[in-house]
């Protein structure tokens, strides 16, 4: 079977992504990730949060032992400069000399022009694309939704005139209407999507009465949204579609093939049940698709679109109205006690 796909301008040998995790930073890990015929990495996130955070670590350090020794000349530190991407690019570097495959990047700023500045310095690394991680926290009750889409869309274009190389929006899906930003977003030279950002949320600890974050993995039941999305998207876009979260099975990836998606990327799936699960999916692929005789993924990309289908209503919420007036199937698979 032929599995290749083009995403973001790179051809890739088959759909299967390993999105950006803490996995894709062991250089061994890599190298099984590749041999288990993964088609492309994307590399962990780089945040510049995190670098403000260790640089104000280090301020504080220094300034509760400032006055210990109030006789001593100068300070008993040596000077340190203040903690920038350098060693991120360093690993990244390094990873990319590691794989035989394409080595995306991803990247998080906090200013307009650390977007530019980190975008380019990782461009240098000879990554084959970008990935730019946009989402939004509310905590604020004077932001208002356009200001947060313009900021955006100036910074997408801001990013995508620095680099030569292609860039992806990976968003989330907590906008008032996803279709519109991402439409923009396309009108702007975006070269694919990443559907959509899991973002980690906070939990409470009742006993401890305390705030912690678990490791909220996926669940297959998570790629509902993101499979919705690709059908919408088919034949609407002349950016690529890459479907995101909730992707376990060689089955996930062909009912995201069948809505329209070019790609996926898995990480969840791999925490559960290790790398091998790569040359699973693949291998699922090909079964069924030589069982339904279809020779590449353009063969049935998209076939079940909200543009191929004739069913007007597949993608609205006519369909949820309908299964409504039909509930009392429900106990047919569940039935009371």
């Amino acid at each position: 079977m032929n599995l290749k796909t083009n995403y973001m301008g790179v051809e890739l040998k088959n759909p299967v992504i390993v999105g950006a995790s803490n996995l894709v930073t062991n250089l061994a890990a890599l190298r099984n990730i590749e041999e288990e015929g993964a088609a492309a990495v994307v590399y962990k996130t780089l945040f510049e949060e995190q670098i403000h955070l260790e640089n104000l670590q280090n301020f504080q350090a220094e300034e509760n032992y400032a006055d210990r020794h109030a006789e001593m000349s100068g300070s008993p530190y040596p000077d340190i400069d203040e903690a920038g991407p350098e060693a991120y690019l360093a690993m990244l570097k390094e990873a990319r000399e590691a794989l035989g495959i394409p080595l995306f990047a991803s990247l998080n700023c906090v200013y307009d022009e650390t977007w530019e500045e980190y975008a380019k310095k990782i461009e240098d690394t000879g990554v084959a694309g970008l990935e730019l991680n946009f989402y939004f926290i509310p905590r604020s009750f004077e932001i208002d939704g356009r200001s947060v889409l313009t900021e955006q869309l100036d910074l997408l274009e801001k990013v995508k005139k620095a680099v030569k190389i292609p860039v992806a929006a990976k968003l989330s899906p907590y906008y008032t209407n996803p279709l519109y930003v991402i439409s923009e977003m396309d009108k702007r030279g975006v070269d694919a999507f990443v559907l959509f950002n899991r973002l980690f949320q906070p939990e409470i600890d009742i006993d401890l009465e305390e705030h912690y974050f678990p490791y909220n993995l996926s669940t297959q039941n998570d790629n509902r949204i993101a499979l919705r999305f690709a059908g919408l998207l088919y034949g609407e876009l002349n950016a690529k579609v890459c479907a995101n979260t909730g992707v376990f099975t060689g089955e996930d990836v062909i009912s995201m093939m069948l809505a329209g998606a070019d790609a996926v990327q898995i990480v969840s799936t791999i925490y559960k049940n290790g790398i091998g699960q790569i040359s699973t999916i693949l291998n699922e692929m090909e079964t069924w698709m030589k069982k339904k005789n279809y020779k590449t993924l353009d063969e049935f990309r998209g076939k079940l679109s909200q543009k191929t289908l004739k069913d007007p209503f597949t993608y609205k919420r006519a369909q949820y109205v309908d299964i409504l007036m039909k509930s009392e199937e429900i106990f047919k698979k569940y039935p009371l006690i």
